[in-house]
């Protein structure tokens, strides 16, 4: 069986591009295989899940040596389990930019293009057998274009993305602007969530030079609720730093509706990195980072020690 999976911290797009994949690999080319998440997904991608009438994928649990396995939305091994170059490594599909550190076994197709999210890449990959892809497949699609692009609003949204969401939710008879304040809505649901599991909700470890970071992402439509637990979510930061083994977390909350990211201070380092990195001055626990969505296209490649 062909395991497909993920990075940690699962999102809409790593979660249900693994279903899209799964249903390509048994329906179109009639192999075995099963999606798979590495840890519970957020609040969005278990909506999505539930609104398109698919259960939660199993956890992956331990990656058996041998294992055969595709791996979409991530080439960090970081974000793999940690002993994923043991595995065979048949296929990557993925959006990110290349990390490095993976090994395989063989000579594998891998597939990474500059568009806003995975689920794109597959239509393409897919081709003609679209047209063979039943609703509730194109369902998943159209939220992973949805979510990574925060409805088209994130930097990271090219024309190729546009067109794919739009002609599925043509066809699937759905109104972009209101299904995505429904994706957004159950995003911003994390009342559940204690500080820690917030912190590590959707989060990617970053190295810049020496210093390790966690950089955790809250996309909201409701930041206030964040906010009013900022104190907690401080700290709460070293707790996660020391048992993630990084120096630092840094938390981004994004306002999806004012287009906007605040930083949270939790120190004199932090401090430091906002100032450096996004050229602003701190006065307090927090800073306003206007126009500031993207962890991928806005964050990281800013980051400055």
């Amino acid at each position: 069986m062909i395991k497909i999976f993920g990075h940690l911290a699962p999102d809409t797009d790593a979660t249900c591009s693994a279903l899209i994949w799964a249903w390509y690999l048994k329906e179109i080319k009639g192999q075995n295989a099963e999606a798979f998440v590495l840890e519970t997904p957020n609040t969005e991608a278990q909506f999505v899940l539930k609104r398109w009438g698919f259960d939660m994928p199993a956890t992956l649990g331990k990656l058996e040596a041998g294992d055969d396995v595709v791996i979409v939305d991530t080439n960090n091994p970081d974000e793999l389990p940690s002993n994923v170059n043991e595995a065979n490594i048949i296929e990557i599909i993925d959006h990110h930019l290349l990390v490095g550190g993976i090994k395989t076994k063989q000579p594998i197709n891998i597939t990474i293009k500059p568009v806003a999210s995975t689920a794109t890449i597959m239509i393409d990959l897919i081709n003609h057998a679209m047209r063979k892809a039943p609703a509730p497949i194109k369902g998943l699609m159209l939220s992973c274009i949805l979510s990574d692009t925060l409805a088209f609003s994130s930097p990271t949204t090219t024309k190729t993305d546009i067109k794919k969401a739009k002609e599925l939710a043509s066809s699937l008879g759905v109104n972009i602007k209101n299904y995505s304040e429904e994706m957004f809505a159950a995003k911003s649901d994390v009342s559940h969530l204690s500080d820690v599991e917030l912190l590590r909700l959707d989060s990617k470890k970053y190295d810049v030079g020496d210093v390790k970071f966690r950089v955790s992402v809250l996309e909201t439509t409701s930041p206030e609720t964040i906010f009013a637990r900022k104190e907690s979510l401080i700290s709460s930061m070293s707790t996660v730093a020391s048992e993630d083994s990084v120096d630092q977390v840094l938390l981004f909350v994004v306002n999806i509706l004012e287009k906007e990211a605040t930083l949270l201070i939790a120190n004199d380092v932090v401090k430091a990195v906002a100032e450096k990195s996004f050229g602003v001055t701190v006065t307090g626990d927090s800073v306003v980072l206007p126009g500031v969505v993207s962890r991928k296209k806005q964050i990281i490649p800013s980051l400055a020690v």
